[in-house]
């Protein structure tokens, strides 16, 4: 017994070394080929009050001349740089990238935060409140908008509440009616399940039934991500399990210290305690934001059933906007800024800088 408990000691004290080894909390700098810091380049993390909260965010560029790009995480409750380190979208190379970590979220994490104010309307106001912080720090009138996923809810909506800010917004994996797609992916669920023979998980996803119109069904979450990854249709194409995929880059991630990763945990299981999530499958976008008077990007993978990309397209096609952009990536699922980074800089730079569509699927 205490050879066993001295092991178990030993292997907590390793394992603990090892998290704060991988763990310094320094921002890597953007480098030449030689190996050398780039002159004049960002990499750093910032911390504004925004509306009462003390908010953090990372900001990358090669140029701080560049135009600016806010990015909105998804989750709720997820922030993204972290997994910077596996997928590499080099957004730095076009904008001085800003990956926000909002209210609750990762470093902007704090248990005095009121769950009060943890609201759709809210969020939609810290979006404008950073926006204004970042256009008067790097001397811009306007700034892009990019929201991923559940980002996209709230990013699309402060981009039509106050276009006057952004020169564009670009929705990645963009929401529209998230109860209907989590319906068609479940749907997909049952005959991918059927048709490979798993009779376990089939039976389990059989058990659930969609009864409510604005609420999972009790219990669904739980096994829904595992499901969708191992059938290639969750965060990535090739990402077969959250673990793999997600919670091991963030706690390897150098960049945020061990503190600063447990508050992403921390703050995901706070935003998932909130009515956010069931705000977002309240509300139909295609009803409630049907207009935004800059140009509209929506980037969706083939493989993404996370947000149904048919839904997204339709969605893009009756939205009423100056310039319109629809871009299905073939070998994405939920996230192809780091699936195909490469073609989603080509559209940036070539379409989205431009306020063109010359390369969209469809306009």
């Amino acid at each position: 017994m205490l050879i066993s408990i001295s092991a178990v000691v030993v292997c907590i004290l390793a394992v603990g070394g090892l998290l704060l080894a991988q763990s310094r909390g320094r921002m890597n700098p953007l480098l030449v080929e030689d190996g050398q810091a780039m002159a004049g380049s960002i990499a750093e993390k910032s911390y504004v009050d925004i509306n009462g909260v003390k908010m953090g965010m990372v900001i990358k560029s090669e140029n701080p001349a560049n135009p600016v790009l806010l990015f909105v995480h998804g989750g709720p409750g997820m922030p993204e740089y972290p997994l910077t380190d596996v997928y590499t979208p080099g957004l730095e190379k076009l904008f001085t990238v800003v990956w926000w970590d909002q209210r609750g979220a990762g470093l902007s994490y704090s248990s005095d935060i009121p769950v009060a104010t943890m609201t759709t309307t809210q969020f939609v106001a810290d979006t404008v409140g950073v926006t204004n912080y970042l256009r008067d720090r790097f001397q811009q009138d306007k700034i892009y908008l990019m929201g991923h996923s559940w980002g996209s809810y709230i990013a699309i909506q402060a981009a039509a509440a106050s276009p006057q800010l952004y020169r564009a917004y670009i929705g990645v994996g963009q929401i529209s009616d998230q109860m209907t797609s989590e319906k068609l992916a479940y749907e997909y669920l049952v005959d991918h399940y059927a048709e490979n023979g798993d009779q376990k998980t089939l039976e389990r996803l059989q058990g659930f039934r969609f009864e409510a119109p604005d609420r999972l069904p009790a219990g669904y979450l739980s096994m829904r991500d595992a499901v969708m990854h191992r059938a290639g249709i969750g965060t990535t194409h090739a990402m077969r399990s959250v673990i793999s995929g997600i919670f091991l880059p963030v706690m390897r991630n150098r960049e945020y210290t061990l503190t600063e990763k447990i508050d992403i945990w921390r703050g995901k299981a706070l935003s998932s305690s909130t009515i956010l999530s069931h705000e977002m499958y309240a509300t139909d976008l295609s009803r409630t934001t049907t207009r935004v008077d800059i140009p509209v990007y929506f980037f969706s993978g083939r493989f993404d059933y996370t947000v149904n990309h048919n839904l997204s397209e339709a969605y893009l096609e009756t939205l009423t906007a100056p310039v319109k952009g629809f871009y299905l990536f073939d070998d994405s699922a939920h996230s192809p800024i780091f699936e195909e980074p490469a073609k989603v800089r080509q559209v940036l730079q070539q379409d989205v800088l431009n306020g063109t569509n010359d390369l969209a699927d469809t306009h």
